[in-house]
This record gives structure tokens, sequence and C-alpha cells, in this order.
């Protein structure tokens, strides 16, 4: 199975496509981990094939993000592509400080040594489907907003880094508002939207020790005030799911195990 790169300037990237959005050290996937990873795709397809739905937010939980009270750590945009599913989502390349866009098919998704194997999924509204789908099949759409420049914990309303979720809904603004053609306006549109981000509480100690060791850390997109009284604000799965529901653009939550 292999995963199709958008960015033109990423095409290197495509040959370490094994090794995206996880660590580069040489580690064959474990065969019960495979197994569960090709069992929850399965049940994600059959699920998502019984919703009727065209183009739908899908979750996976990575990361043991619970400290922050958090279940799902990546989210993508999937779409139904003739008899199959597909999933645009954006990946960091080896922990570095710079990421792509990809298409995978549902198996490829899960299969990135999860946390906990279980799949969140929201609904959209039928026309933020339709106006969603045609960019997730244009690749030039796909790239419109995306700074391949990674930070996950990069603020939301920003534009020096960016990181997964961040993509996914500013790339739903664009698709859904023609005037959001920029960032900066996409970034205005969930605003009015009422979008809130998430605020991990995160003390300096471990603001510093995230710095020195991950290059896909970096805090200095955030406001000094915010930053140096250690709330981070990012976007996490969990508050695109809430703000989905909340404002009408989606349904709730719905988890496949």
């Amino acid at each position: 199975m292999i995963a199709r790169c958008i960015t033109a300037l990423a095409l290197a990237a495509c040959m370490t496509l094994a090794h995206a959005g996880r660590s580069c050290e040489p580690k064959p996937p474990e065969a019960r981990n495979v197994a569960r990873a090709m069992v929850l795709a399965e049940h994600t397809a059959r699920m998502l094939d019984a919703s009727g739905a065209q183009v739908v937010v899908l979750a996976r939980a990575g990361q043991d993000l619970s400290a922050y009270g958090l279940r799902y750590s990546h989210l993508g945009l999937a779409y139904r592509d003739g008899d199959r599913w597909r999933v645009a989502h954006k990946l960091n390349q080896c922990g570095s400080a710079v990421a792509s866009i990809y298409r995978q098919g549902l198996g490829e998704f899960f299969l990135d040594d999860l946390h906990d194997y279980q799949a969140g999924v929201v609904i959209l509204r039928p026309d933020v489907q339709a106006a969603l789908r045609p960019a997730l099949q244009d690749n030039q759409r796909l790239a419109q907003l995306h700074t391949p420049r990674y930070n996950m914990v990069a603020y939301p309303w920003a534009q020096s880094y960016q990181q997964s979720n961040q993509w996914a809904i500013e790339t739903l603004a664009m698709a859904v508002d023609a005037n959001a053609t920029t960032r900066g306006r996409a970034q205005a549109w969930l605003q009015l939207q009422g979008y809130q981000p998430s605020t991990l509480y995160i003390s300096a100690f471990k603001r510093l020790g995230a710095r020195i060791t991950a290059a896909n850390v970096a805090f200095d997109d955030h406001p000094n005030d915010k930053r140096f009284s250690d709330r981070i604000e990012t976007v996490t799965v969990d508050s695109v799911f809430a703000w989905l529901n909340r404002s009408g653009l989606g349904g709730p939550v719905q988890v496949v195990r």
C-alpha cells in the first residue's frame, strides 16, 4: 500500500513514506498491531459505507494524550472515491520540522502504532460535504493552504507553522468559504464560526525540554502573555469535534472499535 504525496516540493519525502508521521528508527511493525489496524480499517469502512456520507472527519488515537484530557491525536478528511475510502491528511516526516500532504487508504491511515485501536468519525453536514469533496480530489486545492514548516503545538491564529489538525480545518474553511483563499482568511472564517482551540497547560520546564529534544515542537509563535503563563493553545481533534457539533457543521462523534 503506497500513499500518494500531494505536495510537489515533497516528492523526496514520498520515498520515506513508511516512516511519515513517526520515528525513522528501523522497527518492523508487529504482526498483531498490523492485524488490529486492518480490522479497525474494515470496521470503519463498513460504518462509513452504511452512513451514506461522501466526506467525513476521521480521527485516530496514535498517542496517549489522556494527561491533557484528550482522546484522539490526529485527524484527516476522508472521502468516498468510487467504491473505496481515501484519507487526505498532513504527516510529519520522522519527527522533523517538515511535513507534507498525503492521500492514504483506511488501512494505511490506521497503520501507525496506535495507542488505542478506535476511530472517531464526524459526518459533515451535506452542504459542507458537497463543498469539500472536490477540493479533496484536486491536488492543487488540497495543497493550497499547506505550510511545510511543522510544529506539533502550532498556535491556531498564526501562520509561521502549521500542524496536521490545523491544516485540515483551514482546508475545510477554504472549501466552504470562497473568500478563504489564504491561511489568514481561513482562520478568520474559523473564528467567525466559533472554533475554539484546546488550551494545554505546559510548564516552562517541559517547554524547554521539548524544544531542545524535538525538532517538531516550537512555542515562539504563541503570544507571550499566554506562553509565559503556561497556556499553550493549539488545534486538537477533540476541539475540532466539539466545534463541528456545536456549530452544526457536523454531527456527533461516532466511535468505531
